[in-house]
């Protein structure tokens, strides 16, 4: 699995808790791959500005042809802005019928990026 630098939003001080989210995508296509990547580090150029995030990574499992992120946040509204951004909204709709997305969110109490991509793995496995 692939993953991005390690990209902090201007939240990254805050000691917790926090919201954790993960973003699974299953394109249906490998062809569809360099779209959906230019797409989502396109948004990540965004990330240092979002109010209440606190970090994030991109993964891809181009094997599998999954790709998504991990993401922390301070709580949920701060999220639920995120996903009405009008840019993830264009890309959400351009690419939601190529494949099968899964999310979910958890609390954590602290930000330990090491426990978290573990999570990410057992997850994804």
């Amino acid at each position: 699995m692939l993953r991005s630098r390690w990209i902090a939003g201007p939240a990254a001080g805050h000691p917790g808790p926090l919201l954790a989210a993960l973003t699974d995508f299953r394109m249906n296509r490998a062809l569809d791959l360099p779209g959906i990547a230019r797409r989502g580090l396109s948004l990540s150029r965004l990330w240092p500005a979002l109010p209440g995030a606190v970090g994030m990574w991109l993964w891809a499992d181009v094997v599998d042809r999954r790709v998504g992120s991990l993401s922390v946040w301070i709580g949920q509204d701060d999220l639920q802005q995120f996903v009405r951004l009008r840019a993830h909204v264009k890309i959400m709709r351009e690419y939601r019928h190529r494949g099968t997305l899964r999310s979910r969110t958890w609390q954590i109490g602290a930000l330990d990026r090491a426990a978290l991509w573990r999570a990410l793995t057992t997850v994804s496995a």
